[in-house]
């Protein structure tokens, strides 16, 4: 995306992912493009530009939203989280990741950053963790790679909830990681 410069501008000050981030943006900037283009916070991706795909899922003070439906200018002063806030300070993957990956629910990777921030939110939802719950809570995230099964049994696996291991993959690999 190129920035027009003839736009009208203004300065904002955003917490991203723990650290405050100052820019100048048009009026019309989007935050997906903001966090990306100026920031370069490559988590949430552009897939639809319409908040029907899920894949730019940030949480914009406590609440998760589909980040190319919100001006940037408009989380001035707030706080916005990516994914790359839920690993650790180390780097290290928190246990929903690497249940992600154990289950196999990645496979290209471009919904990934919307589907952890989501299962987050619903994993600390306090909501009863079930393979419904799960579909229900992920709705509107959208994968084209998985069929959603490895998706709904690593969310639940995150829960703590005894999961099959998946195809390929013995039960004692899954559980020694």
């Amino acid at each position: 995306m190129t920035i027009d410069h003839t736009a009208e501008t203004r300065e904002i000050t955003v917490t991203v992912d723990g650290r405050s981030e100052t820019g100048h943006v048009s009026d019309r900037t989007l935050l997906v493009h903001w966090l990306r283009d100026a920031l370069d916070k490559r988590g949430p991706k552009i897939g639809c530009d319409t908040g029907n795909c899920g894949a730019c899922t940030v949480r914009w003070d406590d609440t998760l939203v589909k980040s190319c439906m919100v001006l940037a200018a408009q989380a001035d002063g707030d706080e916005v989280e990516t994914a790359a806030a839920l690993e650790g300070e180390d780097g290290s993957l928190n246990r929903l990741q690497r249940c992600f990956a154990d289950y196999h629910a990645l496979q290209c990777g471009y919904c990934t950053s919307g589907m952890l921030m989501t299962a987050t939110d619903l994993l600390s939802s306090g909501e009863e963790i079930t393979e419904e719950s799960v579909r229900r809570g992920m709705k509107g995230n959208i994968c084209r790679c998985t069929g959603y099964h490895n998706i709904v049994k690593a969310v639940r696996a995150a829960a703590g909830q005894e999961v099959p291991a998946p195809h390929g993959c013995a039960a004692q690999e899954v559980e020694s990681r």
